[in-house]
């Protein structure tokens, strides 16, 4: 069974590809890696989430039912490789691009979930999944800090838009566009300030490292 992805989601799913294959460039590229191995990091981190969402949802894996998002991610990791000098040589840029990264993917693994009969909860939980498990295995694959174990928010500002993201669609369902664009800025605004400001939970419902145990 093929499904057909409005040119809306479409969009989505080629600027995300190539917004998350750009965050492994520049983590590997930390590394010091070759090209070839850049370009595997970048395929993993953009197509992880996706591959994992898919397979869960028993729906056709995005990439092999559309090869050319594979073309998109290849040509925006050996892009980023040659001109990874002009980008921010620190830690930010990186971590901005992941958060544009996780939010267009969330608005997209919510809306393909919804389109397969899955309820809201299931689309907000997918939206979780897919936003940040290309990261983690970038993250892994890289050895750098793994985002979603730090203190500072970054799964919630994802929950909270898909929680937001789920509710405008039930509210507005004819401002598709509008609702689209609101919830990426919402999970992208969030997740932005908690990297300006070192944004966390507050103290009691965080747990105390014990390293030592």
């Amino acid at each position: 069974m093929i499904i057909e992805i409005y040119p809306p989601d479409y969009l989505i799913s080629i600027i995300g590809i190539a917004v998350f294959a750009i965050t492994g460039v520049l983590a590997g590229a930390k590394k010091g890696m070759d090209i070839f191995g850049i370009v595997v990091i970048a395929l993993v981190t953009a197509f992880g989430g996706g591959t994992v969402r898919d397979i869960i949802l028993d729906a056709p894996v995005f990439w092999i039912e559309n090869y050319f998002y594979v073309w998109i991610a290849v040509i925006a990791a050996i892009a980023a490789f040659f001109l990874e000098d002009y980008f921010w040589k620190t830690y930010k840029p990186l971590l901005h691009l992941d958060a544009l990264g996780v939010a267009l993917f969330n608005v997209q693994a919510i809306d393909k979930t919804l389109a397969l009969g899955f309820t809201p909860a299931i689309a907000v939980i997918m939206g979780i999944i897919t936003g940040i498990f290309g990261g983690m295995m970038r993250d892994i694959l890289t050895d750098r800090p793994n985002l979603v174990l730090k203190q500072e928010l970054y799964a919630t500002p994802i929950l909270i838009g898909g929680v937001f993201y789920v509710l405008m669609i039930s509210l507005f369902p004819d401002n598709g566009t509008v609702n689209t664009l609101t919830a990426i800025a919402v999970v992208f605004l969030i997740r932005v300030a908690a990297i300006r400001w070192n944004l966390t939970y507050p103290k009691f419902l965080l747990f105390a490292g014990k390293e030592n145990q």
